[in-house]
């Protein structure tokens, strides 16, 4: 069955910091607060066209536990009934890493939250200082026992090349996020949006932005990090849409970023297996996966063409995601 979630944004609500990248209505596109009716509307919408029970009402945008806790209620109120009566398999919400502990988990727990995702952004904490996060690594830490001890499907977000990273440290974050077993991962490269911090840093000179194609390489790197410790990678760079292209000054966006990371993944698998070859070979790959191989706009078969092969592109149900299986 395929899974979904009911998106209900809750713009920069109960955040107690502004982090130098944030601009919830340009990553969003929303600016006013959700109602009940709101969320009740959402759910009723998503009976009548979602294509399973497999969904979650997912409120996302700002930090879920720290918004006023009558409101945060009322919200949670508005969706577990639909929880309640099986159409969707749970709630999830999305955090600080410092604003959970084990009071909240538990009003999370008696209203159907099964999900919890929590934007640590970096491992590092001197880039969380650098960008006003408000917190630490060991906050990050603290918040994933306490959310398995719970039992709650755990999520962590990072973000790429933010002020005072690099290439080492993102690297780095990774690494210490796979530590910690998550079973979800979201990858947001970092975009400088119109009145942040890090358009002033950005205009100023002192901020540095990392190309779109040294992100690609980096992200494709992290996706097969993450792919060979089994989590999984939910998203990967900014929705299009809403109003992150109105809002954008700077900084790794692509419409469709997460196909250039991965067609950039069996680019380099490809070409690893082909190093004695020549003339026409077969390139085959998952199910699934031939427009990442084949590469946006064919940007893969015509560098393979360029190279001296004839190449044929096909689909094989027996590999596994990321793996290549080239003959001549």
């Amino acid at each position: 069955m395929k899974k979904y979630n009911v998106s209900i944004f809750v713009p920069h609500e109960g955040c107690p910091n502004n982090c130098s990248f944030c601009n919830q209505k340009s990553i969003s596109g929303k600016s006013t607060l959700p109602t009940e009716k709101d969320v009740i509307d959402s759910c009723e919408i998503a009976k009548r066209t979602a294509p399973s029970n497999e969904g979650e009402i997912a409120f996302f945008g700002g930090s879920f536990t720290a918004i006023e806790r009558e409101y945060m209620l009322k919200l949670l109120k508005s969706a577990y009934p639909f929880v309640m009566e099986g159409f969707f398999k749970g709630i999830r919400i999305s955090t600080r890493p410092d604003c959970i502990d084990r009071e909240v988990c538990e009003i999370l727990k008696s209203y159907g939250v099964t999900s919890v995702e929590l934007g640590c952004q970096s491992m590092c904490d001197d880039v969380l200082a650098k960008n006003l996060r408000g917190h630490t690594s060991s906050d990050v830490e603290k918040a994933v026992a306490i959310l398995r001890e719970f039992g709650f499907e755990t999520g962590l977000q990072m973000m790429t090349g933010l002020w005072g990273s690099s290439y080492e440290k993102d690297i780095e974050t990774a690494k210490k996020i796979i530590a910690l077993k998550p079973d979800t991962v979201r990858i947001y490269p970092t975009v400088v949006l119109e009145n942040t911090l890090l358009e002033t840093k950005y205009k100023s000179g002192e901020y540095e932005v990392m190309s779109l194609d040294e992100t690609v390489k980096l992200v494709s790197e992290l996706l097969l990090m993450f792919e060979e410790n089994n989590i999984t990678v939910i998203r990967t760079g900014l929705h299009s849409g809403g109003n992150v292209e109105e809002g954008y000054v700077a900084g790794a966006y692509h419409p469709a970023f997460k196909e250039l990371c991965e067609s950039r993944i069996y680019l380099k698998k490809i070409r690893e297996q082909i190093k004695d070859m020549s003339g026409s070979i077969v390139v085959k790959v998952p199910k699934g996966s031939l427009s990442q191989a084949i590469g946006q706009k064919k940007s893969n078969k015509e560098y393979l063409e360029s190279q001296g092969f004839q190449v044929k592109f096909e689909e094989d149900s027996s590999l596994n995601k990321y793996t290549v299986s080239v003959r001549k």
